[in-house]
């Protein structure tokens, strides 16, 4: 029973508020619709707020309410999550308003629009990559923003997660096998090129190792030498780069085990 009593006053309690929003949009009054799109506004009625805001917009352009009123506009489809047409209005505003003292707040609000868009892993990264480009030119124009801190934790963020969406593919071709090895061995290098301050960095060159191993095994007699040879001359890059590596011990037993497979190819 109380359930359905919920139910019923949520009912009457939109409908309440649907028709008096309608109200307010067919008045005549566009002063009195500006006075209740801040209302809606302050009450964090954001839905109600941007449909007189739009409604009224036009009508204001060019006065000195129209840069506020476009502000709180684009606050309207941020705090509804439509980070899409946030990111645009945000973009717009900069550039019809480059004196505004809120400029620097809208720059950096267009950059993390693009961030609240950038998706998990798996999916395509474009957002996220491009967070990093916008949130980097917003330092170069604002070196002593408060929001340099935040703007630096969000594209080490965005590098994190681009950083695993490389392994995760570079994983995948090693997990496939076969002849799949050399193309996760190649992943792997890259992945390590890409990012040489990522603490992971000896991970991805062993990884690398063991599949450029796992692939000259696979080989034909013909250019298992060769490639055996690729295994060593990695296995010393490895010690050359990462002398303190937990990895050391590994690397060595791969070079060790190469080195014999040669060995049994010449005799």
């Amino acid at each position: 029973m109380k359930f359905f009593l919920s139910i019923l006053m949520a009912s009457v309690l939109l409908t309440s508020c649907a028709s008096k929003l309608g109200k307010v949009l067919k008045s005549k009054d566009n002063e009195y619709k500006l006075k209740m799109a801040e209302q809606y506004y302050a009450q964090k009625k954001y839905v109600q707020a941007q449909q007189v805001f739009e409604d009224i917009m036009p009508y204001f352009r060019g006065s000195d309410k129209y840069e506020d009123m476009f502000y709180k506009y684009a606050y309207c489809a941020y705090n509804q999550k439509d980070y899409l047409n946030a990111e645009s209005l945000f973009k717009t505003y900069t550039e019809n308003f480059p004196n505004s003292t809120r400029l620097e707040e809208c720059e950096y609000m267009r950059c993390y629009c693009y961030y609240k868009q950038s998706p998990k892993v798996e999916l395509d990264q474009t957002a996220t990559s491009k967070t990093i480009s916008l949130m980097q030119a917003f330092i170069n124009t604002h070196p002593q923003s408060s929001r340099i801190k935040d703007a630096t934790e969000i594209m080490d963020i965005c590098r994190a997660k681009l950083e695993l969406k490389e392994f995760k593919a570079a994983q995948l071709y090693y997990d496939m096998g076969g002849y799949n090895y050399r193309a996760a061995a190649i992943a792997f290098s890259t992945l390590m090129d890409d990012y040489p301050d990522s603490d992971k960095s000896d991970e991805y060159k062993l990884m690398a190792i063991k599949a450029y191993y796992k692939y000259a095994e696979l080989s034909v007699i013909d250019k298992q030498q060769e490639r055996f040879e690729k295994v060593i001359s990695e296995c010393s890059d490895f010690k050359d780069r990462f002398t303190d590596s937990k990895h050391a011990a590994e690397v060595d037993s791969y070079k060790a085990l190469a080195e014999n497979n040669i060995k049994n190819i010449t005799k």
